[in-house]
């Protein structure tokens, strides 16, 4: 039996797979909506045959984007209009997932295409915020520090943005804390020099996230999973590194995270990675073995066969992938057909399966 495609129950859910879309942005929202993009993006994925299918990032606020072409889950619109993509993805066995993000110093900036560093204030741009003052490098604004009344908005924002994902249909909620936006923003020292609460030592670097998650798990259903992504390192000495990450995640799992999505970097422009095949995946492996949670292994997994071992040896309990589903959105059939494992296939479909 492939244990790629073996099911995994999550509270009251069962994955028919180990795959997951990866979160990937896509920079084709108006005023934060979804729209027939995103059914399609979404929804060939879900036929595809992925256990989960997760959106972008999605903003819960509108200061939150990463750009002004961002999906959001800020208002009431924004939820109806996820919602027609929540049910086609549960219609075709997969689970519906939502990343709930804020990007912090690192938001108001131009889609990939669109140009690069902040986009000004006249032309859609908007203050960015932050822990500190440092800015993510020159191409990047100062953001303003969060006072205590902005943080507590951010927890509010991340809370109801739960609520509405919950009311759009999603299963399974995602808490966005990696890749040097505002969460992991305030783990790192790299970008926290505060002296107050909220900065300095390791219990207050981590209250911010420890916030979130506990009023994210306190409005979203005890029967649906609630999932972290974080990075498990900086790259970068002096940084957010993985014993740190290692002590989060033991107090994520004592707060009711059923699984640590672990990626890394994106903090610093100084960071130094040796990429290379599933270079991330050892990662993965430290917090399941160490912390006794369920991990989520990302980062250049292109083939069945690695995908098989990564789950069969333990290092995981699912991939997530992000740019060879982009490539290839029927990936989970096809690696299926390697792995000599059975997959449900859609009726109309089955004359090519």
């Amino acid at each position: 039996m492939s244990a790629l495609f073996s099911p995994l129950s999550q509270r009251g859910l069962v994955l028919r797979n180990r795959i997951s879309v990866s979160p990937m942005c896509q920079y084709s929202s108006v005023d934060g909506l979804p729209d027939t993009w995103h059914l399609v993006h979404l929804g060939s994925r879900a036929v595809g045959g992925a256990g989960v299918v997760m959106t972008e990032a999605a903003a819960v606020s509108a200061a939150g984007r990463i750009s002004p072409d961002d999906a959001g889950i800020w208002n009431s619109a924004q939820a109806e209009a996820w919602a027609p993509i929540a049910r086609f993805i549960r219609a075709q066995g997969a689970v519906p997932a939502i990343q709930l993000a804020h990007a912090g110093r690192k938001a108001s900036t131009w889609a990939p295409w669109r140009g690069r560093g902040a986009v000004p204030v006249g032309n859609g741009g908007w203050q960015v915020v932050g822990p500190s003052t440092r800015a993510y490098d020159a191409h990047h604004p100062s953001p303003r520090p969060l006072d205590a009344a902005g943080i507590a908005d951010v927890v509010d924002a991340f809370r109801a943005g739960a609520v509405r994902a919950r009311e759009a249909g999603f299963e399974l909620a995602e808490i966005h804390a990696a890749h040097g936006y505002l969460l992991h923003q305030f783990l790192s020292p790299l970008a926290n020099d505060r002296d107050d609460a909220w900065g300095g030592s390791f219990d207050n670097r981590v209250r911010l996230l420890l916030d979130v998650v506990d009023a994210v798990r306190g409005v979203w259903p005890e029967r649906l999973p609630l999932w972290v992504r974080v990075s498990a390192t900086d790259w970068v000495d002096g940084g957010w590194d993985l014993a740190q990450t290692l002590r989060l995640a033991h107090l994520l799992k004592a707060r009711g995270v059923d699984l640590i999505d672990t990626s890394s970097g994106g903090l610093s422009p100084l960071q130094s990675i040796d990429v290379a095949p599933g270079y991330q995946v050892p990662f993965a492996r430290r917090l399941r073995e160490g912390a006794g949670i369920a991990t989520g292994a990302v980062g250049l997994i292109t083939t069945a066969a690695q995908a098989e071992g990564i789950v069969a040896n333990g290092d995981a309990d699912i991939v997530l992938l992000a740019r060879e589903l982009l490539r290839d959105p029927y990936f989970p059939r096809r690696a299926a057909r390697e792995l000599g494992a059975d997959i449900v296939t859609p009726d109309p479909y089955r004359r090519a399966w």
